[in-house]
C-alpha cells in the first residue's frame, strides 16, 4: 500500500499560491472568490494528509466566519476523516471539499489544475 504523506515539491508552489489568493480574497471581503480558492487548494492537496487536513481546517474556519452551520457541520467529519483517507490513497479525485458536495463524490478537475497535477 502506498502512503501519501509528503506533497511533491513541484506542487507546493501551486498549493501555496491558491492559499495566498484565498487570504487575499478574504481580506478584500470577496467571500465567493475566497471560497473558490479554497476549493482549488483542496483539489491540489487532497491526496496528501497534511495539506488535505489543513484545507479542511481552513474550510471549517471559513464556515465559522460566515456563520454557516451547514459548512461547520460538514467540515467536522471531513477534517476528522479526510486526512486519513488521503494517507492511504482513498480520495474522491477532484472533489472540491465543501459541504455543498457529497464527501465521496468524484468530480471533474479544471483543466489548469489537471495540467499542474499531471506535472507532479
Amino acid at each position: 500500500m502506498k502512503v501519501y504523506w509528503k506533497m511533491p515539491s513541484t506542487l507546493k508552489p501551486y498549493f501555496a499560491q491558491e492559499l495566498d489568493s484565498y487570504r487575499f480574497e478574504l481580506l478584500k471581503g470577496n467571500l465567493n472568490g475566497a471560497w473558490q480558492k479554497l476549493e482549488r487548494a483542496h483539489i491540489i492537496g487532497q491526496r496528501w494528509f497534511i495539506e488535505h487536513s489543513y484545507v479542511h481546517m481552513l474550510m471549517l474556519q471559513f464556515g465559522i466566519k460566515i456563520k454557516s452551520r451547514k459548512e461547520i457541520m460538514g467540515q467536522i467529519p471531513r477534517l476528522l476523516v479526510g486526512g486519513v483517507k488521503s494517507f492511504v490513497g482513498k480520495i474522491p479525485v477532484g472533489n472540491t471539499g465543501g459541504s455543498n458536495v457529497p464527501p465521496l463524490k468524484k468530480m471533474e478537475i479544471p483543466d489548469d489544475l489537471q495540467q499542474i497535477l499531471a506535472k507532479a
